[in-house]
């Protein structure tokens, strides 16, 4: 596998996939002054991924409260925590709103269940998967919400895709780049910028 380079991108050989790039997205209207940056992950291994990664983006974008601001290129990865699984298609996307945590977490809980993902294994299948990464500044422990997300640092198929859209990010006192530079990227690839919301 080839190594991270410090800004967070991870270039295959030729043979392998084309080089990865950030997509970069740019919001149709500006939101109020308190806009926050919300950093998301997004990933699915059964039915259609790409396209319930494509059409949560959508959603999330149509929210008068919302809109997609930078969006990572797409990875192939292994399964994590169950590994009897199909790989994975994971993305991180950048998100500028105003609604508070527990609103834009009800609205994604929303999307996955019209996506229909069902929730009967943990770390098991799933049509799509919606996981609220960072919130602006905020820290949150409650039920069901935990920004950070506690387990950023161990999983390479969040920390890879987020280096491309916010390598600078902080996660403790470590940037999001220099973390997915040791990460394990066995059996990662990347699909290129393949998710598009307009």
């Amino acid at each position: 596998n080839a190594s991270l380079k410090s800004a967070g991108h991870r270039l295959l050989s030729a043979s392998q996939t084309p080089r990865c790039r950030v997509c970069w997205i740019m919001s149709r209207s500006r939101l109020s002054s308190r806009a926050e940056e919300v950093l998301i992950g997004l990933g699915g291994n059964i039915g259609d991924p790409l396209e319930a990664m494509r059409t949560a983006l959508k959603a999330l974008d149509a929210h008068p409260a919302c809109k997609v601001i930078r969006v990572s290129s797409v990875w192939k990865t292994p399964p994590w925590g169950v590994t009897d699984q199909p790989d994975f298609l994971n993305a991180c996307a950048a998100i500028s709103t105003t609604l508070e945590p527990r609103e834009f977490l009800e609205f994604c809980l929303t999307i996955e269940k019209n996506l229909k993902r069902v929730r009967d294994r943990r770390w098991g299948p799933r049509s799509i998967d919606l996981d609220i990464l960072l919130f602006g500044d905020r820290m949150t422990s409650a039920e069901g919400l935990h920004v950070p997300h506690p387990r950023i640092a161990d999983r390479p198929f969040v920390l890879v895709p987020l280096a491309q859209i916010a390598p600078e990010t902080k996660f403790g006192a470590t940037g999001v780049a220099a973390l997915a530079a040791k990460a394990d990227v066995s059996g990662m690839s990347c699909l290129g910028d393949v998710l598009f919301v307009r």
